[in-house]
């Protein structure tokens, strides 16, 4: 996978600062959301069509690296 950075940013003005998909107003939660939902990437993409293949495995390589940066408190 390409590097995240390059797709998903942080933007104050766009949904309240939520990590977007190349600054439209889909965030990486929506898309999470919609996978864990069950849906497929090509269901996604046919609601979306702005959207890429690329994109959503940015959003899972974004919520991959927050997970594994995530520090447990005992």
């Amino acid at each position: 996978m390409q590097n995240y950075h390059t797709i998903i940013s942080i933007n104050p003005n766009i949904r309240s600062g939520k990590p977007t998909i190349r600054g439209m107003r889909i965030t990486v939660y929506d898309i999470l959301e919609m996978l864990s939902d069950g849906m497929s990437f090509q269901e996604i993409i046919e609601d979306f069509p702005e959207l890429k293949e690329s994109d959503i495995y940015a959003v899972l390589s974004y919520a991959a690296d927050k997970e594994h940066k995530l520090l447990i408190c005992a």
